[in-house]
Formats: structure tokens, C-alpha cells, sequence
């Protein structure tokens, strides 16, 4: 498998290089050459692998310049029961009204993004050894990013990372997991300024080619295509929990709503869908920043600026700049390399672009349905699920949840991602319950830690500046 640029502007690479590269060279996002597809038989033959043999066999087809012996030790390494806290790794949690929840928070840092960067960690590391490297990861978080990142690349050697988010917008449970960490290699940047500003200053530094080769920038966010294949292993998973076995006939649908900011957890299911999985629908749910809700509503996509990015209570999700959907409109266009750059440079001069000529085909074509939530809502949605299973869950999961309840069907089973456990949300959890969210043992008394963290301005120059100082030699 080799990859491709959605702007048509980079040669066919292999996945390692795409891998440390991050961003590809033309400014566009690095997408496989082709759509493997899975056949019915292979599906009903995953259902009892362990999670780790399931992320073997789904990944071998996307990390194809990995030895097999090699892929199916470092699946092994990344999704072992003591990271994850059992053999199931994604458990699944019963809702009311023919909803279950896909358990993505049972990691290290309590939040789906571990499902990826554990694995990511490990990848860096084997591909870094081999080529006698080093690499600087430069990344940004809306919250939950960051942690993700910082925990699977402690201590890995060749690795330091550069993590940006915006100052005073994330929970102090988040700040507590990535600040208080003390490793040499791992750097807080508190930019001051939204997510979005810190997401530009990425694509900035990484778009800057003589920069980003001289000091081997490489990034964990979802513009890193590991991140999403790794994300597509676990849509598979969540079918095979969620259906029984097919006697010879069709086989069973689900249908997966999301949580969506940045587009990456959900584009996993899109490929995942592309593949052959039988996802029925893809459930697109938004906070107040419903740029992408508003997209697959109207066509329209309409980026908001850092002024217009409102802030909430499901922060990880305040985002106006959705880095991933750049990838699904390359497959919307047919996988036409020149029409999305045409895009992209309209978008950079205009502010937007009108795709509603092709809306017919959101759901038909691609199952994506949308739909918006409010702060009421979430408080609403967290106690209705509280008073209905016992369960609590975090405001991004709410959000979920109450997007998904009018795209239920009877016969499949509608499978909520689960963003985040509720103690990284405490706050809101305590006005919606009027009682402390739970928190597991291991990180009580956090936000006491001392904390390392860098607080600078919004500005390109002066991360480059940091990252030249600081940089893995």
C-alpha cells in the first residue's frame, strides 16, 4: 500500500515515511492508493480474535513496508490488558432506547484518543530505531490529544514532543495529566489563544518544508494517518460486540454515532465503511460549533474564525477548523486531486465552499446523517443516562448520545463512542448531577502535581524558535 496526497502533489510513499512526515509537502493530507476491502468471511473470522490480533489484521493492510511478525508484535505491545484494564481493551456498555456505548476510555489517559497513540508509540519507536533517527513531534489539543500523545511517548527514545493548547480553555483534570508530567522529552506549549490558532501554527510549521526536514518535524494529530488507521480498528470491533454471527445470509448492520471536532474519529468510520464493514449510519454529532453539523446539512462547509470558536463544556470538541475533512471530500470528489485543491484555495480566498450540488449522496452514498447539541442538552442527556443505567458519562459522550437518539432503529444497534471518562469533565458533571464524578484511583489528588508548562504567544516564529531550543538532536 503506498500513499497519496488529497492536493495531488506528493509522489507514492510508503506508510513509514508518511508516517514521520505528517502533513504531506503539498499542504494536503496523506490517504491510501486504494480502499482495501474486507469480504463477509473475513469479517465472521474476526469475531474472537483478541483486540490486538483484530489491530494486526486490519492494519496489515495499510502498513504494508512492516514485516507481519514485526506489525503483529507491536499490536501486541500497544493493546495489552494492563494498559487498558482487561482482555476486552473496548468493552460495551448497554444504554437505554437500543443504544450501547463503545467503552474507547479505558486507556492511560481515560480518553478515546488512547486507542491511536499507544500504538503510534510504539510505531515511532520501531521505525526511528531502524533508520537511526530522531524526531520532534509537533502537536496541538483541544484536551484529550494531548494527554494521549504525552503518555505513549514518555520515555521513547529518539521522540521529544511538542504539544500546543490553548491557554485556560481546557479542564483542569486535562491541564493536570499533560503539565504534570515531568520527562525530559515531552514539552507543554500553552499558546495564548482558541484550538484553532493552535492547530494553524502546525500546519504553519509543518507546511514549511526546509524548516520541517532540517529539525525532522513529524505530528500525532489526526492529520497522521496512523491515527486513523488505527481509529478503524475498533469500528470493526464494535460491529463484531454488538451483532451476532450470520447464518448465510446478509450480514447484520450497526449504525455509530460520534462525537465530532476535528472529523479524524469519525472519518476511521468512513474508511471503516468503505472497507466493506456494514455501517448502516454514520452519526455526525456537533456542539455549538457546528461547522461539520452544518456541512452535512447543507453542503455548505464554512470554517469559523478564532472570534466565532465558542467556548463550552464539551471543549475537546470547540473547534471550527475540521483538520480532517480535507479526506472525505477527496473521496466525495471522487478521489480527484485537482478538485480539492480547487477547494482549498477557494476556501483560503473566499472563507468557504458550496458542495450542496452533492448533499444527495451524504447519507445515500456515504450513511452520514447530523445533528447539533447545546449545553442544556448535555446536562439534560447526562442525567437521563444516570437516572436510566447508573452509568455517567462526559459531556462529549452527552452530546453523542443526544444526536443519536433520532436516528435509532429498530433491529440495529446504535453504537455511541464514548470520547472521554466523566472525571476529565468534573465541573459539568457536578451542575448536571450536583454530585463529583467518579475518579479512579490512580489519579487522585492530579491537579495538586506540580506542573511544567511554557506559556507563549500565538505566533509561528516564536514555536520555531522553542522547538530549535529544545529540539531532539
Amino acid at each position: 500500500m503506498r500513499y497519496l496526497s488529497t492536493r495531488g502533489g506528493m509522489a507514492p510513499q510508503p506508510f513509514t515515511d508518511v508516517l514521520l512526515e505528517g502533513l504531506a509537502p503539498d499542504g494536503g493530507l496523506a490517504v491510501p492508493e486504494s480502499i482495501p476491502q474486507i469480504s463477509a468471511e473475513q469479517l465472521e473470522s474476526w469475531r474472537d480474535l483478541s483486540y490486538a490480533d483484530l489491530a494486526f489484521e486490519v492494519l496489515q493492510h495499510f502498513l504494508t513496508d512492516i514485516p507481519a511478525d514485526d506489525l503483529r508484535t507491536l499490536t501486541h505491545a500497544a493493546y495489552r490488558p494492563e494498559v487498558f484494564g482487561s482482555d476486552v481493551i473496548v468493552p460495551l456498555k448497554p444504554l437505554a432506547g437500543g443504544m450501547s456505548l463503545l467503552g474507547l476510555s479505558e486507556g492511560p489517559t481515560l480518553a478515546f484518543k488512547d486507542m491511536a497513540m499507544q500504538l503510534l508509540g510504539h510505531l515511532f519507536e520501531y521505525t526511528l530505531s531502524r533508520r537511526h533517527s530522531t524526531l520532534n513531534i509537533l502537536g496541538a489539543t483541544s484536551g484529550d490529544t494531548g494527554s494521549a500523545a504525552e503518555y505513549a511517548m514518555r520515555g521513547k527514545k529518539g521522540v521529544s514532543v511538542f504539544m500546543l493548547s490553548p491557554q485556560g480553555r481546557m479542564s483542569a483534570f486535562q491541564r493536570a495529566q499533560m503539565y504534570s508530567l515531568q520527562d525530559e522529552n515531552i514539552h507543554n506549549i500553552a499558546v495564548q489563544g482558541v484550538f484553532d490558532d493552535c492547530q494553524d501554527i502546525v500546519k504553519a510549521v509543518s507546511g514549511d518544508l526546509s524548516f520541517k526536514i532540517e529539525h525532522r518535524i513529524g505530528a500525532v494529530n489526526s492529520i497522521n494517518w496512523a491515527r486513523i488507521a488505527a481509529q478503524v480498528v475498533y469500528y470493526f470491533h464494535g460491529w463484531r460486540i454488538a451483532t451476532q454471527p450470520s447464518t448465510g445470509g446478509e450480514l447484520p448492520q450497526v449504525s455509530f454515532a460520534v462525537p465530532s471536532g476535528n472529523f479524524g474519529n469519525i472519518l476511521a468510520g468512513h474508511f471503516a465503511r468503505s472497507m466493506g464493514l456494514p455501517i448502516r449510519r454514520l452519526v455526525l454529532a456537533t456542539n455549538e460549533n457546528n461547522v461539520l453539523e452544518e456541512f452535512f446539512r447543507t453542503g455548505i462547509y464554512r470554517p469559523r474564525a478564532s472570534a466565532e470558536t465558542h467556548q463550552t463544556s464539551s471543549p475537546s470538541m470547540d473547534i471550527s477548523k475540521a483538520s480532517n475533512f480535507e479526506r472525505f471530500v477527496y473521496d466525495l470528489m471522487g478521489r480527484d486531486a485537482a478538485k480539492v485543491k480547487a477547494l482549498w484555495e477557494q476556501l483560503a480566498t473566499e472563507g468557504s465552499f458550496d458542495l450542496s450540488l452533492y448533499k444527495p449522496e451524504f447519507e445515500t452514498r456515504f450513511g452520514f446523517v447530523s445533528g447539533a447539541s447545546t449545553h442544556a442538552d448535555r446536562l439534560a442527556t447526562i442525567r437521563q443516562v444516570k437516572a436510566e443505567t447508573g452509568l455517567v458519562i462526559d459531556p462529549h459522550t452527552a452530546d453523542g448520545v443526544k444526536v443519536a437518539r433520532p436516528f435509532v432503529e429498530s433491529g440495529i444497534p446504535m453504537l455511541v463512542l464514548e470520547t472521554a471518562l466523566p472525571i476529565k469533565f468534573g465541573e459539568t458533571i457536578e451542575e448536571a448531577l450536583g454530585e463529583l464524578a467518579p475518579r479512579p484511583p490512580a489519579f487522585e489528588g492530579i491537579e495538586a502535581l506540580p506542573q511544567r508548562v511554557q506559556i507563549l504567544d500565538a505566533d509561528v516564529q516564536t514555536i520555531k524558535d522553542y522547538i530549535v531550543k529544545h529540539g531532539a538532536a
